[in-house]
């Protein structure tokens, strides 16, 4: 049972987490394309539900535009002590997001503080649409209120451009301790008929990580309307682009650690404009297989007196920031897939919530936060633990029993099945004893894979030799000192026990196999798999004494019945 319990969890890991690391995807045709999402206008003043979107070519640079950008850009710097952003008064478009608090782990930027923004991108440029026209401020130069501003107390910058008898106001409201910026503006010049906003979002988020594959693999487009929905960079293509329909209460680009996103909320949370009708995106990488860059933009329809209001947040994935947000904006970075998600992410937030509290409350490295961690769960799961290896150890004890039992009546499954049964119930064995709580730690251990993929608190913790320990041992020594541990763990289980080809086997081969399996995953996780092992030899060393006091060896083969030879009475 002890064996076919290990065989299943290694064989459940390899079906999780191996597809996802090892899946390449095939070329994709190079043939470009440009799509915006076109929203449909309020009129009436009040927003209901817009209609969904429609896809339109996007618009050709004009000679006014052209000529507008031969005029030399200014860049207005916003500082906060979390954040340095950066505006471009060519469009009012954030060209730069540095983050003091989190460093680039790129080999080529030794360290520097995050900037997670292309400078050439179109983040948060804007565009109108009126009836079928597309006017794009992309190329507009804009007025700042401002050369710079310091956050230090709610602090707004305001942008106004004027063009073709357009002007269009924009206002950026700052506050300290908080990634998540108000937005409202107006557009004026445009006629009765109103018209829809036109928000920028590409061309995606730069790598600031030390594995560009993996940055790639996590790159996508989230939108959250009945529910959250994640489109990844690396299923667009050329040919055409994705068309997401709204209404949606926000619209997010994510990398692994970081996002940007458009809440159609106002500073009080609530859901303003009717919410956002719709996004689309293509991607516009033609060197890659997982594309990097896309050009992504979504719709806002606005009032009929052309204002309009909502809120961006460009920052970090921290959880708690995500949650306080509100309207599931924590989805954007979900632990777990979807199919398994419900088990995963309750116990991967809460191994979350108490690593981040050992650390910030108790002052603990993360690395020594995950032995206490380790350790604790061992001794929480120690009774369960303990019920386990004793029925796994009354089984070992009967299974040359059970041999014997299956030689005999090889051709009678129902017999056999009958004798087995008594078998059990002879020597107070439970067949199923041992196996759910054995594989009790395995969901905190497959949750914690997911923390260690998803959780930015632990990027760059630094333990011993280990520089991040949510990234693979340099050195494989942690890898290794999980699998010896394992090894020895299954070796003092198997002591006094009679030889089993079988066990042998298993003792060498799972050993390995678990090692192989775990060369490349987080050393966060080896740590604490690791721990676990070395926590549990205690326990094991207590189980084969109690095992010696209590004479547990091997027990008398099965007798037949006795035949009353011919012609006597029995």
């Amino acid at each position: 049972m002890d064996r076919r319990v290990l065989l299943a969890v290694v064989l459940m890991l390899t079906v999780l987490i191996l597809p996802s690391l090892l899946i390449k995807r095939p070329p994709r045709p190079v043939q470009p394309a440009g799509q915006v999402v076109a929203p449909q206008p309020d009129t009436a003043g009040t927003q209901a539900p817009a209609p969904p979107p429609i896809a339109r070519p996007a618009p050709q640079p004009s000679a006014s535009d052209s000529l507008a950008a031969a005029v030399p850009e200014d860049t207005i710097v916003v500082t906060a002590p979390e954040y340095r952003l950066a505006f471009s008064t060519r469009g009012a478009r954030m060209i730069e997001a540095t983050f003091a608090q989190y460093r680039s782990m790129r080999p080529d930027e030794s360290g520097k503080p995050a900037q997670i923004l292309h400078p050439d991108g179109d983040l948060f440029a804007l565009g109108l649409l009126v009836g079928r026209d597309t006017i794009s401020f992309r190329n507009w130069q804009f007025l700042p209120s401002a050369p710079s501003v310091t956050v230090s107390a709610p602090s707004q910058l305001n942008f106004t451009a004027q063009q073709s008898g357009v002007t269009v106001s924009v206002t950026y409201t700052f506050r300290p301790n908080d990634y998540l910026v108000d937005v409202a503006g107006q557009v004026s010049g445009i006629g009765p008929q109103g018209g829809a906003l036109l928000i920028g979002m590409g061309p995606g988020l730069r790598n600031t990580e030390a594995d560009s594959v993996e940055h790639q693999r996590e790159l996508g487009i989230a939108v959250k309307g009945t529910k959250t929905e994640l489109t990844r960079f690396g299923s667009l293509n050329l040919r055409e682009p994705v068309i997401l329909n709204g209404p949606f209460e926000w619209v997010a680009v994510k990398a692994k650690y970081f996002v940007t996103a458009v809440l159609a909320l106002d500073s009080t949370g609530t859901e303003r404009m009717g919410g956002i009708s719709g996004a689309s995106a293509v991607t516009t990488d033609v060197l890659h297989r997982d594309p990097t860059t896309a050009s992504m933009n979504l719709g806002m329809p606005v009032t009929q007196a052309g204002n309009f209001r909502y809120q961006v947040y460009v920052g970090p994935m921290e959880y708690p920031r995500l949650r306080a947000i509100g309207h599931d904006f924590d989805d954007v970075n979900p632990y777990g897939w979807a199919w398994i998600r419900f088990i995963v992410r309750p116990v991967a937030l809460a191994a979350r919530t108490f690593l981040v509290w050992l650390h910030d409350g108790l002052g603990l490295a993360y690395g020594l936060g995950l032995v206490v961690f380790g350790i604790l769960i061992r001794v929480l799961l120690w009774p369960l633990n303990q019920k386990a290896m004793r029925s796994t150890m009354a089984m070992q004890v009967v299974q040359p029993l059970i041999k014997e039992l299956q030689e005999k009546h090889k051709g009678e499954p129902q017999k056999l099945q009958q004798e087995m049964f008594k078998l059990y119930k002879e020597h107070n064995v439970n067949p199923f004893g041992g196996c759910w709580p054995m594989l009790l730690p395995w969901p905190i251990l497959i949750a914690l894979f997911f923390v260690f993929q998803n959780t930015i608190e632990l990027r760059g913790a630094a333990f011993l030799w280990l520089p991040d320990l949510s990234r693979p041992d340099p050195l494989y020594i942690i890898p290794v000192l999980m699998g010896v541990s394992m090894f020895f763990l299954s070796w003092l289980g198997m002591r006094g026990l009679p030889p089993n080809p079988q066990s042998k086997m298993m003792l060498y081969l799972m050993p390995g196999l678990m090692t192989f399996l775990f060369l490349n995953f987080a050393s966060g996780l080896n740590l604490y798999y690791a721990v676990m092992n070395v926590a549990s030899l205690p326990q094991q060393w207590m189980l084969i004494k109690e095992r010696q006091r209590r004479g547990m060896g091997v027990p008398a083969p099965v007798k037949a019945p006795v035949k009353a030879a011919p012609g006597k009475k029995k």
